[in-house]
């Protein structure tokens, strides 16, 4: 992996509209340079989401069509990834400098997992709260290859009064008052099993909008910490207070991380693992199939102890039938569902729910709070038999 570089301010040219199904849901699809053509929700800094068809087509996101969100419009054009390095310092006996060739030779490892922004969905929110206005796109499912980060921990061997580790990317803020985004993991999270350092993307390096040369990537939990071109790793001997996990990304403490529209007062929490989801991917709401033997298809994950069932119905929830497991990738990864249909003509609300292993599933009715995160409402699709 050598030089790579893009142009954020221009992206590609304007193409067709799409409109998604909540107010000013209008986006245009522009192709910016390693990605084919996304729907633009801002360009500076960039946040593109993925047309929802694209996950009917394979279990796994290509890099091209992943979405992308970065926080801080100060970032680079161009990457020279034979010179960067991963600086480990704070509280730990030995401080690294980390180059890409370093991390190569130490022991590799892969994982399947899902990256889903905190505020995937947030469009669909009643009342209407502030933020990007995503709507279900805003995830994806890759293989990602790198190095454990608690090998990279244990080079630098921590020390006893280690309590969080920080990560920070090349990213930086465009005005001096904005602060540096910068996310942090207890220890014992960090040096998990399977959280990473990755430099491969579906076997690929990953596109520059999606971190290249190398990321962090934390299976089942949400995006705001895969840090993208990571550089910095710090051990901390505290608890961060940083505005990005002081008081960014933060959820009410309460069942659903759910609370009354206009309510305040409640406690708050870092928000942290992915909830239970599935959808519908190979017909859209408002769509239409023909009259007999239909399959029903889609996707499904949560936030790490794998997906125990698939539920679907055609009566809106009336009553349900188990839908059919395809192949199990990984218990972070998208799982794949199918049911087989009789489709007789008239008009259905098709509707799909997942339970994971740990026992959860999908709320009936969408929770609320205050920064749209966490949407995981049973999804419903009116749909047309003729």
């Amino acid at each position: 992996m050598d030089r790579s570089s893009f142009l954020l301010a221009t992206g590609g040219a304007l193409g067709s509209l799409v409109a998604l199904p909540f107010a000013n849901g209008s986006r245009p699809l522009v192709a910016y340079p390693q990605k084919r053509p996304l729907m633009l929700m801002t360009p500076r800094p960039p946040q593109l989401e993925t047309p929802f068809s694209i996950f009917d087509d394979g279990a796994f996101t290509p890099n091209d069509a992943f979405f992308v969100r970065w926080h801080l419009a100060g970032i680079p054009e161009s990457v020279d990834a034979s010179a960067h390095r991963i600086a480990v310092t704070g509280a730990v006996e030995r401080e690294l400098s980390l180059s890409l060739g370093d991390l190569a030779a130490m022991p590799t490892v892969e994982v399947a997992a899902v990256n889903e922004c905190s505020g995937n969905s947030r469009g669909f929110f009643q009342p209407r709260v502030p933020g990007g206005q995503w709507g279900n796109g805003a995830m994806g499912n890759a293989r990602w290859t790198g190095v454990r980060l608690r090998d990279i921990l244990a080079r630098a061997r921590l020390k006893a009064s280690a309590v969080q580790v920080q990560f920070r990317g090349l990213d930086e803020p465009a005005l001096p008052q904005t602060p540096a985004f910068k996310k942090s993991l207890d220890v014992d999270v960090a040096r998990g099993d399977d959280v990473i350092v990755a430099y491969l993307m579906n076997g690929e390096p990953m596109p520059m909008l999606n971190g290249y040369p190398v990321r962090l990537v934390v299976p089942g939990w949400y995006a705001t910490y895969w840090v993208k071109m990571l550089s910095a790793i710090t051990v901390l001997n505290h608890i961060d207070d940083n505005f990005w996990m002081k008081t960014a990304y933060r959820i009410p403490d309460t069942p659903n991380a759910s609370v009354v529209p206009g309510s305040t007062g409640f406690a708050t929490v870092p928000i942290n693992k992915l909830d239970v989801r599935s959808f519908v991917t190979n017909v859209a709401d408002g769509g239409t199939l023909n009259a007999g033997p239909a399959t029903l298809r889609g996707i499904a994950f949560d936030g790490g102890s794998g997906i125990r069932h698939i539920e679907a119905s055609t009566d809106g929830g009336t009553t349900w039938r188990r839908a059919a497991l395809e192949q199990d990738y990984g218990k972070y990864s998208f799982r794949r569902w199918n049911l087989q249909w009789d489709a007789r003509p008239g008009a259905y609300v098709v509707a799909v729910r997942a339970t994971s292993n740990d026992g959860a599933t999908q709320t009936s009715a969408p929770v609320w709070n205050p920064g749209g995160y966490m949407r995981n409402v049973i999804e419903t699709y009116k749909v047309t038999v003729s």
